[in-house]
């Protein structure tokens, strides 16, 4: 299985729903709340050049909001 990374917020909903597919899809992954977290916040941004969430990071693969078929197509699940 390849290494998953989600940065999220509390309060976000499409973190919440990309949580459900990885759920749904028995996807194992590392959450990192960037809300309460200025060095991840960085990170991230670093990564996907965006400060909005979620940037799921899939074995270096950036994918950034809950597009739902590069998840899949990057996790080669359903």
């Amino acid at each position: 299985m390849k290494k998953v990374k989600i940065y999220t917020t509390q309060t976000c909903p499409w973190c919440m729903k990309t949580k459900e597919f990885f759920h749904e899809n028995n996807v194992q992954y590392e959450e990192i709340d960037v809300g309460a977290s200025h060095k991840s916040a960085q990170e991230m941004f670093q990564k996907s050049g965006q400060m909005g969430v979620p940037v799921t990071d899939v074995a270096g693969e950036i994918i950034v909001g809950f597009d739902k078929n590069r998840l899949k197509k990057a996790l080669k699940v359903g």
